[in-house]
């Protein structure tokens, strides 16, 4: 006897959960939605065929080659106009009226006075003739000035240096105080001076003299003898602190794990100074003593400031001089040459020096 299916004994499909039913569409309503057209439809006939993307040209390597290599002098370009127009323009204006008997008469139109050729330098180093014998005193008042004002910069710059590299309450107080000389204009600084240094009521006669009586009188500073001692203060005063800075700077680079191991090792503090400060301030202390010795034996601005025109002999540096040569006796041919051999003298020291570091550097490095 068959048996009939009712309703009830007919196997039932479970029923999908509320939520599924409103999130997932029937089949009939999912063949009813549209498919996205395509972004770029087939090419077929009366169709054009859709565009390609463009690639990025490739540049040609010699091209890259010469912008990479060309980009540097292009960011150098300004500096480089700047430098052609303050320093090698007026060099080479300054060589050619070295060759030119250019006075005070050609002074409005210097292209047109007359050729001298070499006669400027001859005068210039005749040391048996008045202008080469106070050229030659100028020069050895010059490098005798140079050299002591350079030892003394740097030595009170490293020992204020080293003074400094604990820590201890004020120092960056101290600090900022010993580069004050440095930050103030040259012009004030050395006008302040000069008032201290005159002679019936400046404060150091008056210190010297009135108040610690340690002269008999009170002393010429800016005249005589003693003009070579109130120029060296000044200069010194001025240049330590740079001297000062960049040796504080070398000094952070220097652990201070060497320090404890010598300390160990029973090292002193002048053994550590010796064989640790000093050696780890070798590179910075070649183009320091290199940088101080240019600018104090081209001092123009302390010397005249100081003086004015024309300084004592015992004070009278060469830059000083060509100038009193050119704009005092007006005779700017002379004064031309002399300033061409200052730049020859200074060339050969600068690349007799810069020859011998580096071969002391390469013979430390071996």
């Amino acid at each position: 006897m068959t048996r009939a299916v009712t309703a009830d004994s007919a196997p039932r499909t479970p029923a999908p959960p509320a939520g599924d039913t409103a999130r997932r569409p029937t089949r009939a309503a999912a063949d009813r939605i549209p498919a996205p057209a395509p972004e770029h439809p087939p090419a077929g006939p009366g169709r054009p065929a859709p565009p390609r993307a463009k690639r990025p040209a490739a540049g040609s390597p010699l091209r890259d080659r010469v912008r990479s290599a060309g980009l540097p002098y292009l960011l150098l370009l300004p500096a480089l106009a700047l430098e052609l127009l303050i320093h090698l323009v007026p060099m080479a204006t300054g060589i050619v009226m070295a060759f030119k008997d250019l006075t005070q008469e050609y002074i409005s139109d210097w292209s047109a006075a007359p050729w001298a050729g070499p006669d400027n330098f001859r005068v210039a180093v005749d040391f048996d003739a008045p202008v080469g014998e106070a050229l030659l005193r100028s020069f050895a008042v010059t490098c005798g000035f140079t050299v002591l004002a350079v030892g003394l910069s740097w030595l009170l710059g490293v020992t204020a240096a080293i003074l400094m590299q604990d820590a201890f309450r004020g120092r960056g107080l101290l600090r900022a105080l010993f580069l004050t000389p440095y930050a103030l204009p040259v012009y004030a600084a050395v006008i302040t001076w000069s008032f201290l240094l005159q002679h019936d009521n400046g404060l150091l006669n008056h210190v010297l003299h009135d108040q610690l009586g340690l002269t008999d009188s009170k002393p010429f500073w800016l005249v005589g003898d003693n003009s070579f001692v109130a120029l060296l203060l000044v200069a010194v005063w001025r240049t330590w602190p740079f001297a000062f800075l960049l040796l504080t700077a070398a000094l952070q680079n220097v652990s201070a794990d060497l320090y404890e191991a010598s300390a160990l090792d029973g090292a002193g503090m002048w053994r550590q100074i010796r064989h640790i400060t000093l050696p780890a301030l070798r590179p910075v202390n070649q183009v320091l003593v290199l940088v101080l010795f240019l600018w104090t034996f081209n001092d123009f601005n302390v010397p005249f400031v100081l003086f004015g025109k024309s300084a004592p002999q015992s004070a009278d540096l060469v830059s000083l001089h060509i100038y009193q040569s050119s704009f005092v006796t007006w005779d700017f041919g002379a004064g031309a040459a002399m300033s061409v051999l200052l730049l020859l003298f200074l060339l050969l020291v600068t690349a007799g020096y810069l020859l011998l570091t580096n071969r002391g550097r390469g013979a430390a490095d071996a």
